[in-house]
């Protein structure tokens, strides 16, 4: 199932789920489904990542083009609350932001699209995450914002200052310092 956000290209993604006695089956991704959609993006890097403690924030992060990537996240154990923010310059959703519940019990994915922000809080201790990109990592593309930036306004919640960062998430920029490599196509 795929459900639109209140903004445009952002979608969550929903699998279907077959249970029995032994447990439960799903597809976690299926390129043809997801056609039948209009979603048309290719992956081809596979990333997991683990937190041990609850109150772990990684992001906001992006990588420019040409190494855009877009993801497809989904938790694998535990629960998050997952982000994203709208960076297209001329998208009427510029500087809005997304958030959605995934746990390995919902088994809900968020699709977010190259020209965001993203990033998530761990609502649980040892939570894994595991998600697609459209692009592989590029270390001279990378850019990020504070999670806690005052001019996004997100609700994390957590008290920030509980928040469990990388150094290099410590030192993120300011959304208002942000020059965003990302137009939006709708632009006129």
């Amino acid at each position: 199932m795929i459900e639109e956000t209140d903004i445009s290209d952002l979608v969550v993604v929903t699998p279907r789920v077959f249970g029995d006695d032994r447990g439960a089956f799903c597809e976690t991704y299926n390129q043809e489904a997801l056609a039948r959609h209009g979603i048309f993006t290719t992956f081809v890097q596979d990333n997991q990542s683990w937190s041990k403690e609850a109150g772990t924030v990684r992001g906001l992060h992006f990588q420019a083009p040409p190494s855009a990537q877009a993801k497809l996240v989904r938790v694998v154990s535990g629960e998050i609350w997952d982000v994203a923010v709208d960076i297209r310059t001329g998208s009427p959703t510029f500087g809005q932001h997304v958030g959605v519940t995934l746990s390995s019990e919902n088994g809900r994915q968020l699709l977010v699209p190259a020209g965001f922000l993203h990033g998530f809080v761990t609502r649980t201790r040892d939570t894994v995450v595991a998600y697609k990109c459209s692009a592989t990592y590029a270390p001279a593309a990378e850019g990020a914002v504070r999670f806690d930036d005052p001019d996004l306004g997100i609700d994390w919640g957590i008290d920030p200052s509980d928040a469990m960062l990388s150094v290099k998430d410590t030192a993120a920029g300011r959304f208002a310092d942000l020059t965003s490599p990302f137009s939006w196509e709708g632009a006129s």
